[in-house]
Formats: structure tokens, C-alpha cells, sequence
């Protein structure tokens, strides 16, 4: 790393992964062929969810809520990701550095009291079915959807401006975008304090939203054991399966980063484990909601329908 005479720096240097070779171009035409699909499959949950009546149910508002929300985390790290693949260490300016940590760890937020808003309705859809659509009518979904993205970009307030008022002395951030753990490496002050305050915040959210979701699938559980047929049994726990993988992905890896032993950032590993939720869970989510799911597979097959009466019409 390179020793700056300067407290502030102007430019920080992305060392991302290390590939030589014919492994470079490959990594780079893999990410982007992921990134481009990710993209795509998200935009078409949203653009089927709103085109098609069949799906104008709160569950599938939120899901493309959540579709809306990984286009833009997804974009907010595998540019510089794809950067630093294809021209190895990659500088990027300090203003841009601490935006894409403040939108990057809003998003993040964002999408975890989003995953605890998703675990309410299902709770309400299974075990209030007979106020469930009272209770969360479309005001209070746009509400409950509008709330988390507050809550999201507010919390993160916190550990960003902590990080963006520290005096840099070194410039190489051992990541592939600009997080926090690696830039409070690069200070030089004793950042511990500061570890300290991001690691209550983003773990007490984490920690809280996790635990809610945790406390509604229990009664969700009571409720569905209860339901008199098998057939009903899992008709209730297949509209929970596809919530249940992303949350077990997202924030798995979230602790383990964040949360987990600091063996494992210093040994370079977060770079890795922050691909599954930078990277891989945005471009699962829509296939996890899609796989074996008969009301999309029935709302596309209607949308092709209406596709095809438009374009015979003369």
C-alpha cells in the first residue's frame, strides 16, 4: 500500500480480486453475462407484476418491491467490481468512494426491514386470513414499503459518516468496492471506537429484523400445523419456502462479514463471502420466486397470450 503524507485522500485505489491469464477476461465475460441476467430477470418480476392482475396480491408487491431494490443494490458494486476484472487495480475518486459506501449499506438495510416486512405478510396471510386484506391494503403496503427505504437510508447515516470523516494515510482498499471494514484499515487513527459503533448498528438491525422474522415464522409454524389437510399444509409452507432461502442467504453472509470473527477480513475472505450477498443473492431472488411457482408460471403464460392477440390483431 501506498503511505500518503496527506489526511485526506483524493483518490482511492480498488485492488479487487486477483486474476491473471486467460482467468481475467473469463471472470470479466462471467460477471457481466450474471450482472446482465440479474438485471433481466429482476425487471421481468416487475414488469409481471404489474401487468398482470392475477399477481396483484401484497405478496407479489412485495417482491417486486425487492426486485426494485437488488437493480439498484446489484449496480452498485458490480460496476467497480467489473472495472477492477478487467483493468486489475482500478482508482476511484474519494467523493465516489463514499457515495457507493452510503448507497451500498442503505440498500443493504433497506432490504433487510424489507425481508422482515415480507415475513408480516405472510404471518397475516396465514394466520389472520380473514382480516388479512384489510390489514394490508394497498395504503399500508406502500406505506410498509415506503418505511423500510426511510428506515434503510437513515440507519445507514451512522457507520458511513463516521467512516467518510476519518484521516486517510493509506490508499489501496482491500475489497472490490468501498466498504467499511476495509477503508477504516486505511486511517490513521485508531478506528476501533469506530468498528465498535458500526458493528451495534449494523448488527442491533440485523439482530432485530432477523429475530422478528425468527418470532413470525414460529406462529406461522403453530398456525400451518394446525391446518386439518396435508394438501393445505404445504400449500401454506410453499408461499414461505422461496422467503425463508433468501433470508437464510442474506443474512448468513451479512454476519459472517459484519458480524463474524475478524479472522476472516483479515485473511481477505470477506471479499469472497460479500459476493453472496452483493452478487449471487440479487441474482437468485428471481428465480427462488419464480422456480415451480404456478401463479407466475400462469401470469406468463397470460401475458404471452395477451402478446400474441395484440400482435395478430391487423
Amino acid at each position: 500500500m501506498d503511505h500518503l503524507n496527506l489526511t485526506w485522500t483524493q483518490t482511492f485505489i480498488l485492488a479487487g480480486f486477483t486474476t491473471t491469464g486467460i482467468l481475467r477476461p473469463l471472470a470479466f465475460l462471467g460477471t457481466l453475462c450474471t450482472y446482465l441476467l440479474t438485471l433481466a430477470g429482476n425487471l421481468f418480476i416487475i414488469v409481471l407484476v404489474h401487468t398482470d392482475s392475477g399477481l396483484s396480491t401484497p405478496m407479489y408487491f412485495f417482491i417486486s418491491v425487492l426486485s426494485f431494490l437488488e437493480l439498484w443494490y446489484v449496480s452498485t458494486t458490480v460496476p467497480t467490481l467489473l472495472h477492477t476484472l478487467l483493468q486489475g487495480r482500478s482508482p476511484i475518486p474519494s467523493v465516489a468512494c463514499f457515495i457507493q459506501l452510503y448507497v451500498f449499506h442503505s440498500l443493504g438495510m433497506t432490504e433487510c426491514y424489507l425481508l422482515g416486512v415480507m415475513a408480516l405478510d405472510r404471518y397475516l396471510a396465514i394466520c389472520r386470513p380473514l382480516h388479512y386484506h384489510a390489514l394490508m391494503s394497498r395504503q399500508v403496503q406502500v406505506w410498509l414499503a415506503g418505511a423500510t427505504w426511510v428506515a434503510g437510508f437513515s440507519a445507514a447515516l451512522v457507520p458511513a459518516s463516521l467512516t467518510g470523516t476519518l484521516p486517510y494515510c493509506l490508499k489501496e482498499v482491500a475489497h472490490y468496492f468501498c466498504d467499511l471494514a476495509p477503508l477504516m484499515r486505511l486511517a490513521c487513527v485508531d478506528t476501533s471506537w469506530h468498528a465498535r459503533v458500526y458493528i451495534t448498528v449494523i448488527g442491533m438491525i440485523n439482530t432485530c429484523n432477523l429475530i422478528i422474522i425468527l418470532g413470525l415464522y414460529v406462529g406461522i409454524l403453530r398456525a400451518v400445523l394446525k391446518l386439518p389437510s396435508a394438501a393445505s399444509r404445504a400449500k401454506a409452507f410453499s408461499t414461505c419456502s422461496s422467503h425463508i432461502i433468501v433470508v437464510t442467504l442474506f443474512f448468513g453472509s451479512a454476519f459472517i462479514v459484519y458480524v463474524g470473527p475478524p479472522e476472516i477480513r483479515a485473511e481477505g475472505r470477506d471479499k469472497l463471502i460479500a459476493l453472496v450477498y452483493t452478487f449471487l443473492t440479487p441474482f437468485l431472488n428471481p428465480i427462488i420466486y419464480t422456480l415451480r411457482n404456478k401463479e407466475v408460471k400462469e401470469a406468463v403464460r397470460r401475458v404471452i397470450q395477451k402478446m400474441s392477440t395484440v400482435l395478430k390483431t391487423p
